[in-house]
């Protein structure tokens, strides 16, 4: 059985399973070898921004279910009485009895008459040597025999061969995703990577910028400026995304969003314009002591090109055009005209909302002709 196994591990069919497929189809090759299991989880380290661990658990009859534990949970304090951390800590194998008074085991292993588990490291051939976890769990009263433990050693370096290609994949697919967004990363992972490859989309843009940004981070350390930063994108993010909105770039304090409904233009434009106002809401609902949070918003309907471009080997994907330079030079026309949301005319061509009104026409730096603004209610 041992070795059906680890050639499956290593099959074609195996490698088209993401993690819960894979655990779920290696537990009923388990148990239909006669290896009397009840649970079986996996535990990863994700490099993942807001996620600290990830457990994937199967038991007989159930759908198998992803355990996430964010950052900020602190675990340092229980290692010493934690199997799952002891073992990744230690990097040795652990078989225990669940009346063991010496463990605590996590809740997703009480309450299913399990007597023994048994722990093993999986220990990943990266630079910081991370570590995974894989647990079997019996409800034989006499728990797991020599055999049984002798067939867990023998597919474990196959396991956890399989469990690292899928790490991988999905960290690469994660940390693309975080620093340049959902869609970029698509394009990218899709093979676009060479320099002057570009797409060219029309779509709602959003420019949104901290007032006194600057005279902020003169007057407060590094890491409160930081802490701020932080704070104040934590209002603008949440309503792009929530709206159906891309985040384009950060930079320094401000952020450059996109918004491109299937359903058309108008739609894309009416989703912009309710995430604007999300976002004037959440900022000005805040309270931060010693920092006073506001924003101008730009929004613009037009064309741009984001794809590759740099030089070598170092490229960056970004995005370019006329309509881009426009909808920052519109948001920075926020603070002159005392006006938190300022608008393009065809953005307000687009949007069938009331409440909106034009400030006339105003010099654009970098534009030869004035602009038409319009301003709206937040």
């Amino acid at each position: 059985m041992a070795i059906e196994i680890i050639e499956w591990l290593s099959s074609d069919d195996c490698h088209a399973l993401d993690v819960s497929g894979l655990i779920d189809a290696l537990a009923a090759r388990l148990c239909a070898g006669g290896l009397q299991i009840q649970r079986l989880v996996i535990y990863l380290r994700p490099l993942h921004p807001t996620i600290l661990g990830r457990a994937i658990a199967w038991a007989p009859g159930e759908p198998v279910s992803v355990l996430d534990i964010e950052h900020g949970h602190d675990q340092s304090g229980h290692i010493p009485n934690n199997p799952v951390l002891h073992v990744m800590a230690t990097r040795n194998w652990l078989t225990l009895r669940l009346d063991d008074p010496q463990w605590t085991p996590h809740h997703i292993f009480i309450g299913r008459r399990l007597t023994e588990l048994c722990i093993a490291p999986m220990i990943h051939g990266t630079s910081d040597r991370a570590v995974s976890a894989v647990i079997f769990g019996t409800q034989q009263q006499e728990g797991f025999s020599t055999a049984d433990l002798g067939l867990m050693r023998r597919i474990l370096p196959a396991l956890r061969s399989a469990i690292e290609l899928r790490m991988w994949r999905r960290r690469t697919e994660t940390i693309l995703e975080t620093y340049i967004g959902s869609d970029p990363e698509r394009h990218i992972l899709a093979g676009r990577i060479r320099r002057g490859d570009a797409e060219t989309l029309e779509a709602a843009l959003m420019f949104c910028d901290m007032h006194g940004f600057t005279e902020l981070s003169n007057r407060l350390s590094s890491e409160r400026v930081l802490q701020v930063l932080n704070i104040y994108f934590d209002q603008v993010v949440p309503p792009v995304t929530q709206c159906g909105g891309q985040i384009l770039k950060f930079m320094g304090d401000g952020v450059l969003a996109f918004f491109r409904d299937e359903a058309g233009a108008a739609q894309s434009c009416a989703a912009a314009f309710k995430a604007a106002n999300l976002i004037a809401e959440r900022l000005s609902a805040l309270s931060v002591p010693g920092a006073k949070i506001e924003a101008g918003i730009g929004l613009h309907y037009g064309e741009v090109s984001y794809g590759n471009i740099g030089s070598g080997n170092r490229l960056d994907y970004t995005v370019i055009g006329r309509d881009v330079n426009l909808t920052s030079r519109i948001q920075g026309l926020c603070g002159p005209t005392s006006h938190p949301l300022l608008m393009s005319k065809r953005f307000t061509d687009l949007l069938a909302v009331s409440g909106v009104g034009s400030i006339g026409c105003h010099a654009v730096k970098g534009f030869a002709e004035p602009i038409q603004l319009f301003a709206g209610t937040i």
